[in-house]
C-alpha cells in the first residue's frame, strides 16, 4: 500500500505529534509499504531550538539524504535568523528509514499573537497543497491536526484521488479554540471552521481518537461510532525509561542538587493553564529544598520564562529536550505535574502521562475529574504515588507538593506494570498499523 502522511511536524522535530508520526511512518515502511510525508521545513518551536553555539551542528547545503535509519534528532538542521533569533530549517527533501519526506515552506512569525499563528499555519497549508498537487496518487491519506484542520485538505486530496482517508485526531479544533476563548463559535470564522471539521470527520474512513472522552466528543457531532478506534499515544519505549545515571547527570548539570524537583515538561499553552502551579510555587518560594523545573515550549513559555527571571519562585526553565535526552530529564524529577484545562476534556489528550509512568515518577494532576489521567491513576490505585487537585486550589496544590519533600528521598521508583504493557509502543503501535492496513481496497 502507498501512504501519504500530513502534519506540520515530523522527524527530526521534537514536537510530540511529529515524534509519534515518525514512529508510525518508519513502522509502515518496515512492513513494506511506500510511505511519503509532507511536513514543514521550519522547526515547530524553532526559535528555541539548539543552535551551533549551544552544541548543535550546522548543516551544509540545502538537501541531505539519509538511508541509515537515523533516530529523531540526528539530522543537523540549518539555523537562520538575525541576532539572537534562531529559526531552524530542515532539509527540503530526504529519505529516512525508507520514508520519503517532502518539507515545505512556511513563515515563522511565531505563536505570540493570533495573527502570527494564523499566517504561519496558512502559509504551511498553501505550501502543502502545492506539493500534494505534484504527488502521484496514494492509496491512503493520513492527516493529523498540526496545524488545525490540515485534515480538511487531506480529506479533499483523498476524495479527489478516490483514496481512503484516516483522521488521526491529536486534538479537536475549532472546538479547542472555542473552549480556550480564542474563537467565537457563532462567528463567521467559527462556523466556517466547524463545517470544515465536520467534513473531515464525515469523509474519514477511519478515525483514531486518543481516549473515550475524545471519542464521545466526535460521536456528539453525528459521526458513526463504528468508524472510531480509540488508540492512545504510546510511551517512547526505546528512548524513555527510568535512567538513574541520566537523572544524576541532569541534576548536577543544572545545579538541582539534593532538592525536590517539581517538573512540568511539555507544551506551555492556555490549554494547560499553569496559574495554579505557578501560584503554588510562589507560595513555596521560602522553602529552599524545593525547585520548580519547566521544560518545553509553546505560546505561554515566554511568560513562564519571564516569571522565572523575575524571581517569583525557586524555578528554572529549559527548552524541549532532544528525544535522546528525554529519559534523563524526566527521570530527574521527583514529582511530575500534569495539567488539563477544565474545558479541554476530550479536546486534548494528556499524552505526557505515558512517559511519566515509564520513568516511575510520582504525579500531581491539576484538572477536571474524571479524565483520562484520573482513570489511569485510579486503576493503579495505592500502588502508585499520585495526587490531584482542582484548578484554583493553590493551598491544596502547595500542600500536596510539601508531602513529597520528605517522602521523595525514601521513595523507591517502580514502573507500574500497566505502563510497561498497556501503554507501551510495542502494544499500541501494532494496533495503529492494523487499523491502517484494514483500509486496503
Amino acid at each position: 500500500m502507498t501512504f501519504l502522511l500530513l502534519n506540520q511536524t515530523f522527524y527530526p522535530d521534537v514536537m510530540a505529534t511529529g515524534q509519534y508520526l515518525s514512529e508510525l511512518a518508519s513502522a509502515l515502511a518496515r512492513r513494506g509499504h511506500a510511505v511519503t510525508v509532507v511536513t514543514g521545513r521550519q522547526a515547530y518551536d524553532g526559535r528555541r531550538a539548539q543552535g551551533p553555539e549551544d552544541g548543535g551542528q550546522r548543516a551544509e547545503g540545502g538537501r541531505r539524504r539519509t538511508e541509515d535509519g537515523g533516530r529523531p534528532g540526528e539530522v543537523a538542521p540549518h539555523f537562520t535568523g538575525q541576532g539572537g533569533r534562531r529559526d531552524v530549517a530542515f532539509a527540503k527533501r530526504e529519505i529516512w528509514r525508507g520514508v520519503r519526506i517532502h518539507r515545505v515552506f512556511s513563515t515563522s512569525f511565531g505563536k505570540e499573537t493570533k495573527w502570527r499563528r494564523a499566517v504561519d499555519f496558512g502559509s504551511f497549508i498553501l505550501s502543502c497543497c502545492g506539493r500534494m498537487i505534484l504527488l502521484p496518487r496514494h492509496d491512503v491519506v493520513i492527516a493529523l491536526t498540526t496545524p488545525p484542520l490540515i485534515s480538511f485538505i487531506g480529506a479533499w486530496r483523498a476524495k479527489l484521488w478516490r483514496a481512503r482517508f484516516c483522521y488521526w485526531v491529536m486534538d479537536m479544533n475549532p472546538d479547542e479554540a472555542v473552549a480556550a476563548g480564542w474563537l467565537r463559535a457563532d462567528s463567521f470564522m467559527g462556523r466556517t471552521l466547524e463545517r470544515m471539521s465536520r467534513f473531515s470527520f464525515r469523509r474519514a474512513d477511519s478515525i483514531i481518537a486518543l481516549d473515550r472522552f475524545m471519542r464521545d466528543r466526535i460521536v456528539a457531532k453525528g459521526i458513526a461510532p463504528e468508524k472510531i478506534a480509540v488508540i492512545p499515544p504510546w510511551s517512547h519505549d526505546d528512548e524513555v525509561r527510568l535512567d538513574p545515571v541520566g537523572r544524576k547527570q541532569f541534576r548536577e548539570a543544572h545545579g538541582l542538587g539534593g532538592k525536590l524537583v517539581v517538573m512540568y515538561s511539555g507544551n506551555h499553552s492556555p490549554v494547560h493553564p499553569l496559574d495554579t502551579l505557578l501560584r503554588a510555587a510562589e507560595k513555596l518560594r521560602g522553602n529552599p529544598n524545593i525547585v520548580f523545573c519547566f521544560i518545553g515550549g509553546g505560546s505561554e513559555f515566554e511568560r513562564v520564562q519571564q516569571w522565572v527571571k523575575d524571581g517569583k519562585a525557586n524555578a528554572v526553565c529549559f527548552p524541549y529536550q532532544p528525544l535522546g535526552q528525554l529519559a534523563a530529564s524526566l527521570s530527574a524529577a521527583d514529582l511530575h505535574v500534569v495539567v488539563m484545562g477544565e474545558a479541554m476534556l476530550g479536546l486534548v489528550h494528556p499524552c505526557k502521562i505515558y512517559n511519566i509512568l515509564a520513568v516511575g515518577a510520582p504525579v500531581l494532576y491539576i484538572g477536571p475529574k474524571p479524565s483520562h489521567v484520573t482513570e489511569i491513576l485510579d486503576r493503579l490505585g495505592e500502588v502508585y504515588p499520585w495526587a490531584s487537585c482542582p484548578h484554583g486550589d493553590v493551598t491544596n496544590a502547595a500542600d500536596q507538593i510539601l508531602r513529597w519533600v520528605d517522602s521523595a528521598r525514601n521513595l523507591q521508583r517502580k514502573v507500574p506494570m500497566e505502563a510497561a504493557t498497556a501503554f507501551s509502543k510495542s502494544a499500541l503501535l501494532p494496533l495503529m498499523i492494523a487499523e491502517l492496513e484494514k483500509l486496503k481496497h
